[in-house]
């Protein structure tokens, strides 16, 4: 009778490599398990943290700063400048709002507010420092008011900044065929009085090629002959 052979498994191996896993990941988890705690917590926490902020804090903030707006807004819309920026013994103006209401998307509104007050006051200077510091994600905002700054600049006898405004103002939002004119225009208006003739006639003939039906395009053969380029 044949004797039948039996291979043994080699038990003891498999599980001391097992055990040896084991040992292996509870030694990681002893010494990184608070650290990988803290850095969880962490993020919770920070998450968490901006959107209870954006909730409780930045939330009525916002809702404070529009109603302490409101009042300054209808004076600007009827001319009444100081008032708009100042406010009066009920209401904070653009001014408080601003310094108020820091950080909040009606505060920085309040800056355009304020600039372009500033420049219907004369007070060149402060219209310069709000219209800087005011930005929007809104285009055609944020076209009038670099157009506004362009105007301050303008208004101070400083020319080539006030030419770059304009400019930018004006293929800011090329699709605006009101504002896009103006701004070019003036731009080449700037230039041709700072005796740069042939900006003042690239701006001139952007305006006649790209907005052939805008008002300024209809008498701005009158400029381009008067530099030269129409015979």
């Amino acid at each position: 009778m044949a004797t039948e052979v039996k291979h043994e498994q080699p038990v003891s191996t498999e599980r001391n490599h097992d055990q040896h896993v084991v040992e292996r990941a509870q030694d990681f988890w002893s010494k990184y398990s608070k650290p990988a705690m803290i850095g969880l917590t962490a993020i919770v926490l920070v998450v968490g943290g901006f959107f209870a902020y954006n909730r409780f804090v930045k939330g009525p903030e916002e809702i404070k700063a529009n109603d302490a707006m409101w009042k300054a807004q209808e004076y600007y819309k009827i001319d009444s400048f100081r008032l708009a920026l100042n406010g009066d013994a009920s209401t904070p103006g653009f001014l408080k709002a601003i310094s108020r209401y820091s950080g909040t998307k009606a505060a920085n509104l309040a800056k355009f507010y304020a600039g372009s007050s500033y420049l219907q006051l004369g007070d060149y200077n402060n219209a310069v420092k709000y219209l800087k510091d005011f930005s929007t994600d809104s285009k055609l905002i944020q076209v009038r008011a670099t157009g506004l700054l362009g105007d301050a600049y303008a208004e101070l006898g400083k020319k080539e900044e006030a030419v770059e405004q304009y400019k930018k103002a004006g293929t800011m939002l090329e699709t605006d065929d009101f504002n896009s004119p103006e701004y070019l225009f003036r731009a080449g208006y700037l230039s041709e009085s700072m005796n740069k003739t042939a900006e003042a006639i690239e701006l001139y003939k952007k305006i006649k090629e790209k907005y052939p039906n805008s008002q300024r395009a209809y008498d701005i053969d009158k400029y381009l002959t008067r530099l030269g380029e129409i015979k």
